[in-house]
């Protein structure tokens, strides 16, 4: 699979979003032995980046699920481990009296890396993502907490998710030139919103993670190529599926864009992952820009 730089390390172009496998809209899981083999599918097709977070979960009191499934599937493969990112995500709190809270406070997100190291079975964490903000707090104070973090060796590479330009530049200044890894923000057909972040990060150099890119687990995802004919009829015309199309539309949209569609069956990471081979014709990636209304 064609690769990508993400910060220090070197990618698979298209990586795996785990969650759909602990946490989705319908909320309908596989079993936790298909779980595991939608993992090792996505390990088997080639990838080497896998993104999930401490609070995908089917509920509040299973904080970790989709971390240990993702440990549990690195442990049990054959292929190099060495070779496999492992980013995950903390500063969303979830509990009984309130579900999905926000919290970028140090003392939390210092016991947050450390179950997350103790979910992934690692000594350190390739790349931690802060969530959600915490409008509580002043971001850059957040920033300086991550960085604490990484300055006691507990992360690696440090990036932000659900972010605007502004916080994205916050958190360069703080964590220092070349030191903000990643963003990771909702990008799609159905949600291109965050193009103005995406043109941003391709300018300086840092990872752009659209999550979601296909749409979404609620069925968006599924019926992509039906809502926006263009990418139906060009996977046609390449004997693909859309959601191909779609995934190879946004690689081309900057070199520092890593998509990580979500998967809860193995069939469709395989499919997903062809999409960093699949080459379209100038013609065909603005068909699909237009489609989606964005000026390339």
């Amino acid at each position: 699979m064609k690769q990508r730089t993400l910060g220090p390390f070197t990618v698979s172009a298209i990586g795996l979003g785990a969650m759909p496998v602990s946490m989705n809209s319908d909320n309908r899981f596989p079993s936790h032995e298909d779980a595991v083999a939608t993992v090792r599918a996505a390990l088997d097709a080639g990838v080497t980046l896998i993104d999930t977070a401490d609070i995908y979960a089917p509920s509040w009191d299973l904080m970790g699920h989709n971390e240990r499934i993702v440990a549990e599937a690195l442990a049990g493969w054959g292929g190099d481990r060495s070779s496999i990112v492992v980013a995950t995500k903390g500063g969303i709190t979830r509990s009984e009296e309130k579900d999905f809270g926000r919290d970028g406070s140090l003392t939390y997100l210092r016991s947050a890396v450390e179950k997350s190291l103790r979910n992934l079975r690692v000594d350190v964490i390739d790349l931690y993502q802060y969530h959600r903000p915490d409008r509580w707090m002043v971001y850059g104070e957040i920033m300086q907490n991550l960085k604490t973090l990484q300055d006691e060796g507990k992360v690696r590479t440090i990036g932000i998710s659900n972010a605007s330009v502004e916080e994205i530049a916050i958190a360069q200044e703080v964590l220092g030139e070349g030191n903000l890894t990643s963003v990771q923000n909702e990008f799609s057909p159905r949600h291109p919103g965050s193009y103005d972040e995406l043109t941003y990060c391709a300018d300086r150099g840092i990872a752009f993670l659209p999550w979601s890119p296909l749409g979404g687990t609620g069925g968006g995802g599924r019926s992509v190529g039906e809502r926006f004919g263009a990418f139906a009829e060009i996977g046609e015309s390449h004997g693909v599926s859309p959601q191909q199309v779609v995934l190879a539309w946004e690689l081309s949209l900057g070199d520092t864009v890593i998509p990580i569609p979500g998967a809860r069956r193995a069939e469709s990471i395989t499919d997903s992952a062809k999409a960093a081979d699949l080459e379209l014709s100038f013609d065909e990636l603005a068909r699909c820009s237009a489609a989606v209304g964005i000026e390339v």
